[in-house]
Formats: structure tokens, sequence, C-alpha cells
């Protein structure tokens, strides 16, 4: 069969690669090229239904199997968290590598355990997914449409191929034109024993700039500063812009705050953490109070990131978290039925009983993780939905919030026209003309190499199981951009760490060169933000409407006279007349001689913090001594209005308070915090009160 003229094919690594390539083809109008990785080829050519094994179907497959598979020796761990990901791991190593299992089983009881599960994650799979291996063997039946289907194939960009694949390319090899495009990357030895055309060119040479920074956030504050100094001063485009570590993980959250700051659409190639984003943060919150249980403090974050429609809380009227006390943390199931059970149509905002939905709320949120999945669909809707059920099936219920706090999403800026932040790997498959390297530290770039967690190296050899080793593949990385580059490479490490302690210089960069010391309160040349630009200019900071008045602040918060910071007010205030009209415990008296301010904030305006979201162990004697407080003067009201104190006999007295330490008991445990039941009657039982 004729190759087809007008149809070429181009195997790029990474999707920042094939959306870079595509946009181009778009541009050039370049009809009848089709740019896929190379597990995309082998699908096209397999045709039919045919499909690969993604990971979300993939986790689902595993999460299904693993409790009905017997695992031998991995049946002690196989429900715990983190198992999913790790035989997710291990599962796409070994297809990759193309090892056989089925046929490796009796070498290792290990392997029978993968095995066993590997066919167990098969049956579990939709029909037409299929391994790589038998992707291969799909297409290579089908091999002679290659022509048809494909084209030329160019691949561009790729420095390994893994085993599973290579049989599929020495046949296409065999029927249309393929052409292994370099450029200065180093090719893999194997390919030499393949009839392939390899096309390279030669080495770029960028300006190459070293320097050094205080700490890793400082490293990422100078990247910044880099990256907005080459778009606003020099012009350059957006595009062309590229910051890259070995692994990103450790700056996500530095390069996240500083974006916004910067007002910079950087693109984070790798994707952001689902937690960062309003929905991810709704789906955290309903899963604190499923793992952690009940809070007060959880219970408004859910109702504040709630606020999707048709959700449980929309049939509770405006404002009624009003009726929950402000110091009872409300951190148990019979805390809230406490609250519950005194709960009257007036005390709802619009003077109608809405305790039953409430109810219903407290007893479905009650369930727990166990019921996860019911719980995700009641409280939510869209995007949070989503998110909730793929960390279902990442992981066990119980450990939903660390699941959650690993999940990434696309950030939604467009990766061809907007300064990037990405791993190395993707950088080294698509080059940028401006290039900034950061973690350029010992242990960090290149990282050590470490076993499978499931198939150590003693079962298989990491040679066998992974060709190219994650230290490997960092070098091979750190060279490849070196030569890609067009321009400017700037190397940046960190020479302290978080603690303080210091770090190694990176063994990439070779013997000690000149190297740029940024210091971590040098004035930079360009500020990445307005509030950069003030801290760098103290001048103008001084200025500044909002720092006069917090050096104002700070000022008279250590003069003896009293200013307005201090909250001078008029005389005869209406609120300070009536606050000092009621009747002063020792706590206010105190309170009132000590800090004035602090008095009127309390009892006057009704601020106060919330106690701790967690009930105590035991009272505190701060609450021991109210709690005795409150008794007694409850008993001594009830004394003075029946007959008085002095004419009350022993047995009077002793009822009095026996009857004021009930009533008290009931007011506290509405309001406040208790410690658990035992302690709690023990408490009020023991002698301690009566």
């Amino acid at each position: 069969m004729s190759t087809n003229p007008n149809r070429r094919t181009i195997v790029a690594h990474g999707r920042l690669a094939v959306r870079e390539m595509r946009l181009n083809a778009a541009r050039q109008q370049l009809h009848g090229l089709q740019i896929l990785s190379f597990e995309q080829l082998a699908v096209r050519l397999a045709g039919g239904f045919a499909r690969a094994i993604d990971d979300e179907s993939l986790r689902t497959a595993i999460q299904v199997s693993l409790p009905e598979t017997p695992l031998g020796e991995l049946d002690g761990i196989k429900l715990l968290p983190g198992m999913v990901d790790a035989a997710t791991d291990t599962l796409r190593k070994v297809w990759r590598s193309g090892i056989n299992l089925a046929a490796r089983a009796h070498e290792n009881p290990r392997l029978e355990s993968i095995a066993r599960l590997e066919a167990a994650v098969q049956e579990q799979l939709a029909p037409g997914m299929m391994r790589p291996t038998d992707l291969v063997s799909v297409a290579l039946k089908r091999v002679v449409y290659a022509p048809a289907v494909l084209g030329s194939v160019e691949i561009v960009g790729i420095t390994e191929l893994s085993p599973s694949w290579r049989p599929l390319l020495v046949a296409l090899a065999a029927h249309v034109s393929v052409v292994w495009v370099a450029g200065p990357r180093p090719v893999p030895e194997w390919l030499a024993a393949i009839d392939i055309k390899v096309r390279r060119s030669p080495a770029l040479a960028p300006e190459q700039h070293m320097v050094s920074a205080a700490t890793s956030y400082h490293e990422a504050i100078e990247a910044i500063r880099w990256a907005r100094a080459l778009i606003v001063t020099d012009g350059v485009n957006p595009a062309d812009i590229a910051i890259a570590a070995a692994s990103p993980g450790e700056y996500d959250d530095h390069f996240l705050a500083l974006r916004a700051d910067a007002n910079l659409d950087l693109h984070f190639v790798h994707g952001i953490k689902v937690t960062t984003t309003r929905e991810g943060q709704a789906a955290a919150a309903l899963a604190d109070i499923l793992i952690r249980g009940f809070s007060q403090t959880r219970m408004r974050r859910l109702v504040a990131l709630c606020r999707s429609k048709n959700n449980p809380f929309e049939a509770l009227p405006a404002g009624w978290l009003r009726i929950l006390p402000a110091d009872a943390p409300l951190a148990s199931l019979s805390a809230w039925d406490r609250l519950l059970s005194r709960l009257t149509p007036a005390d709802w905002p619009d003077e109608q009983d809405h305790t039953p939905a409430l109810r219903g709320i407290v007893d479905l949120l009650g369930k727990g993780y166990a019921a996860a999945d019911e719980v995700g669909a009641a409280f939510l809707t869209g995007r949070a939905l989503s998110i909730w059920r793929k960390a279902l099936l990442a992981g066990p219920p119980v450990s939903l919030d660390t699941t959650l706090e690993n999940l990434k999403q696309d950030d939604g800026l467009e990766a061809c026209v907007s300064p990037a932040w990405m791993p190395a790997s993707e950088l080294a498959a698509s080059p940028r003309r401006y290039v900034r390297l950061i973690g350029l530290n010992s242990s960090r770039w290149p990282r050590g190499i470490s076993e499978d967690r499931l198939l150590s190296d003693h079962i298989i050899t990491t040679a066998e199981f992974d060709p190219l080793p994650i230290n490997a593949a960092d070098r091979r990385d750190f060279e490849t951009i070196l030569t890609t580059t067009e321009i400017e490479v700037t190397m940046s490490r960190a020479r302290r760490d978080s603690d303080g302690r210091l770090l190694g210089r990176s063994a990439l960069l070779g013997p000690v060169t000149e190297e740029n010391y940024i210091g971590r309160n040098a004035v930079p040349a360009h500020a990445f933000s307005e509030t950069d630009r003030l801290m760098a200019r103290p001048d103008e900071f001084a200025n500044d409407s909002q720092a006069i008045s917090a050096l104002t602040t700070w000022r008279d918060w250590h003069r003896k006279e009293v200013t307005p910071h201090d909250g001078l007010i008029r005389a005869s205030h209406p609120l300070l007349l009536d606050i000092l009209a009621r009747v002063q415990s020792a706590s206010s008296l105190r309170l009132l001689l000590r800090s004035p301010l602090s008095f009127v904030w309390r009892y006057g305006m009704r601020l106060q913090m919330p106690e701790s979201g967690r009930e105590p162990l035991v009272l505190d004697p701060l609450a021991m001594g109210d709690l005795v407080h409150i008794t007694l003067d409850f008993a001594l009201q009830t004394l003075e209005a029946n007959g008085g104190l002095a004419n009350a006999g022993d047995a009077q007295i002793s009822d009095a308070i026996e009857v004021a330490a009930r009533s008290v008991a009931g007011i506290w445990e509405n309001e406040r915090a208790v410690p658990p039941p035992v302690i709690w009657r023990r408490t009020l039982g023991s002698g301690l009160i009566l």
C-alpha cells in the first residue's frame, strides 16, 4: 500500500510539546498532520475500539480489585492508604518495560501477587482497553495499513522509548519512512541496531548564568522577577520563557502565591493542586468533617464553601448560623443532639422550625467516611463532585483528606502564550528561548534512584524494570536543556533549606564557576509586584498611607498617654454606661482594671474569639472556676428568693446548690466545651462543685 502524501505523523513527548506543535501546525495550516504520543500512535494503528488504559480507569479497577483479590504477602497492606497509588505505579512500569508477569510469576511470590492483581484489574477494565504489549500486538497485525493511517512518521524531542513500544517502531520502519529527530539530544544506544534514520543538528550555545539564592522561596521570588523583567523591560514574548525544576512539587506553593501577587499568568504545565480552587476547598471541608468528626469551625467552613444549588443547607434560612453558641465547639454528635433538642421556632431567624432539616444534615454527616459516596453526592455538585469522586478512586475513604491534597488539575491558562513553570522533562521535550533552572542542589538535581514500592531491586533489577531511571533521566534532561535553549539559561540554587541548613551544589554544575550571590534583602533591579517594589524602596514606602497608619499605630502602642488607637471615645458614651451599670464579676472587674479596651470589646461589643474546636479532656482551672462561680451564683439567687441566705439551714443550702449544679450543667453543655461524659459526670458529682 502506498503512502498517503497528505498524511504525516509526529510523535511527541509530554502535554506541552503536543500542544505547542499542534498550535504551530494550525498556524502553518498543515492539513493532514497529526501529532500524537507513541501510545496514541499505537491506538490509532490498532483501530477498532482499541484504546489505552487511562489513569482514572486503572485506579478504579485497582480499587475494586484489591479487596477481593488474594495477594499473598501483600494482603496485610492492600487496604492501606497509598496502596492504589503504589499498585498503579508498579503496573505502569511493568507494562512499559514489557515484562510478562504471568510467565514469571513462579520466580518470586511477590511477582505472583502482582500477576494476580494484574489479572483482576484486566477483568475490571472496560472492553477495548489494552496494555501497551496488547496494543502493540494488535497494531503489528495492522501495520500494513500504516502508510494510509500514519503516513511518514517523525519522532521529535524524545530521548528514550519504553521497551514495550520498540517492536512496533521496528515494524513501522519497514512500511513507512520513520525519522528519529534527535537534534542535539542524546540518542539511545539500542536505536543503532534499527534501520531508522536519525536526524541530528548542532547543539545551541545559549548564554549561561549561575546564581545562588538564600532559600527555595527566595529562588522562586528571583525567578518571578526575572520573568517579569524579560516581558516588561526586554519585550520578550511570554511564550518564550520557561522556569523548570527536576521536581517542581517543592516550589508549587511558592509560585502559586507569587503568581497572584505579581498578576502574572504563569502556567503550571503539570497542573495545580485541586485544594487551591474553591471547588477543591469545598471537597476538603466535607472530607475534614467525615474524617476528623464534627466541630463548629468545620461546619461553618463547609457552609461557607457549599453554595451550589440543591445542597442540604438551602433548606435553612439565611443567618441560621447565629443559632450556634459562640463558645461551644460542638465537637461530637451528642453535642449537636443537645443543641437540636433545645431549639424552638423562636430561635430561628424566620421564627419557623427548621430543626428537622438541620437534624437531617447532622445525621447525614454523622455517617462518616464509610458513606463518603452518599454524602458527597448530597453536598457537592459540578466540579466539586467530580473532584470528590476522583479522590475516592485514588484512595480509600479513610484517607480522603490526604488524597485530595495530592490531586491536581489544569490551571486553565493557555500554555502556548504564557510563561511556563514545569518539570525539566517537559522542557527537554519542548524547548524555549529563555530558561531558568532552579533547585540545582545536591540530592535535588539529579534525584536519587529509588526502588519501586512493590517490586524492589532484588526481585526485578532496575536496569530491566526501568531502563531510564530517574537519576539518569535528570542528567539527560539537564544536558538536553543546555543544548536546545536558544538564547539564555540561568541556573539557580538555594544556599540553605527552610531550617537553615547549608545545601551543597548539584554535581551537574561541575567545577566551581562564577556565581552571582543574591542577598535575601538585596534591592531588586526589577520588582515583580507593588509589594515587592515598596519593600525595595523604603523612602517611597514611608510615604504610603497604609505605612503611615501602621507606623502611627505602632508608636501609639508604646505611648503612655491615651490615643485614638487605644479606643479613646467621648465621655458618657451610652454603651459604656450600660455595661458599667451591670453587676460585675471578678473576671470582668479584673479585665476592666487591666485592659479597659478589652473590657469594652468583650462586654460591650460582644467581640470574643470562639473557644477551641476540640472538647477538653478535663476543665482547665479558669473554666473550673467559672463553673463553680456560676453554680454558687445560681444557688445564692435561689436562696435569696426563698427567705435569704442568713435564714437558710444546711440542708436547704445543700439542696439549692444541687439544683443550681444541675441547671448550670445543662447551660454549660449547650454553650461551652465539656469533657468526655464519664469525666464530666465525675466533675459534677464527685464533690468538686457540690
